[in-house]
């Protein structure tokens, strides 16, 4: 089995480990991301309804307009604060961070620190 094939087995492991124990609701819906080798993506779940409750990634048209050539963290930091927006928007007070099994540092963390701080600038703790 070559390296590649096994790492990507070895997070969808770790992410089905930790889907057990977590579940979005519709008080406290589900932060799931996605990291590709050049984008990421993030979505607001609730899993009671299985509805998708808002969505943003790096090929969003908001986000391109914002990050053109800063680099993949300056993005993730984008796509974080602008979805922590839209969560505000839908009325969303707390979330459930879900890694989707990656380590907790570079983009994955720079989009969990947007999210955070858009809702620590309403005076609100997102997770």
């Amino acid at each position: 089995m070559n390296a590649n094939k096994k790492k990507r087995q070895m997070r969808l492991k770790r992410h089905r480990h930790i889907r057990k124990r977590m579940e979005g609701t519709p008080q406290k819906p589900r932060l799931c991301v996605y990291r590709s080798n050049e984008h990421i993506y993030a979505q607001v779940i609730d899993d009671w309804s299985g509805n998708t409750l808002a969505s943003m990634s790096t090929l969003s048209n908001e986000v391109k307009d914002k990050v053109e050539k800063s680099g993949k963290v300056d993005a993730a930091k984008t796509v974080g604060s602008l979805l922590g927006r839209k969560c505000l928007d839908l009325n969303i007070r707390s979330l459930v961070f879900d890694r989707g099994g990656y380590k907790y540092h570079g983009r994955v963390k720079a989009l969990a620190d947007g999210v955070r701080k858009t809702y620590e600038e309403e005076g609100i703790k997102a997770f």
